[in-house]
């Protein structure tokens, strides 16, 4: 078997679309979350290897991932999708997957109030039809552990609320800037049609629960509004 083709982008996509820094503490957190928003996308891609193909066992298609204007009872805006741009380059990268068929990359930027100043709630997910969704969710929170910049604080594991009807896994991870560092939980989830990431990073008196169990419902709070039946 010959090897697998690399993305095109090893971390995920160029870093000329990422705002330049600027020396206000806003400016700071808009590209440290911008930074994370980076790396989100490049996590999926790996999830999502090229591999051999293999045709069986797929489950019906019957969900889809959407991105609501606001999200968490109006309290979030949305304030960047990219899903038309760098989600297409995605889907193009993720051809012949052998676990998993790829309908649409979902890629969107959420702020409090639709502040970016104030931080982000990021999602970074996909649809279609996957065979393989513990792997998926596992995979996605351990890369994102390992990328540049940032240290885990609070490994991954399962904090999947009662009567959930998907596995949640959450970790915590800190990332630095000379002058600012942020602590954030990331949270995940698969499913035989949808699979997400999403990192909540705030600052200030809006600092983010980093209570895992609370990321959690949060996180699934956030699937019951993103993730809507195929029309």
């Amino acid at each position: 078997m010959s090897p697998a083709p690399q993305p095109p982008y090893p971390w995920g996509v160029p870093p000329a679309i990422l705002p330049p820094p600027r020396k206000s503490r806003a400016g700071l957190v808009i590209g440290i979350t911008g930074g994370v928003f980076v790396v989100v996308m490049a996590i999926l891609l790996t999830v999502v290897v090229i591999r051999a193909k293999a045709e069986s066992g797929f489950p019906e298609a019957r969900l889809a991932l959407v991105l609501p204007r606001t999200m968490l009872d109006g309290r979030y805006e949305l304030t960047k999708d990219l899903s038309d741009t760098l989600g297409r380059k995605l889907e193009k990268d993720s051809t012949d997957v052998w676990d998993a068929k790829v309908t649409h990359f979902v890629v969107g930027r959420y702020s409090p109030g639709g502040d970016p100043a104030k931080g982000a709630l990021s999602i970074t997910g996909f649809y279609g039809r996957f065979k393989n969704a513990d792997e998926t969710r596992t995979m996605a929170l351990k890369r994102d552990g390992e990328a540049d910049g940032v240290a885990v604080d609070v490994p991954p594991r399962d904090v999947t609320p009662a009567g959930s009807p998907v596995r949640i896994s959450c970790e915590v991870l800190i990332r630095k800037r000379p002058t600012l560092t942020l602590t954030y939980p990331v949270c995940a989830w698969a499913d035989g049609n949808t699979s997400a990431l999403l990192a909540n990073m705030t600052f200030g008196a809006m600092n983010a629960d980093l209570d895992l169990k609370s990321a959690a419902r949060t996180t699934l709070r956030v699937r019951s509004e993103t993730v809507k039946p195929l029309s």
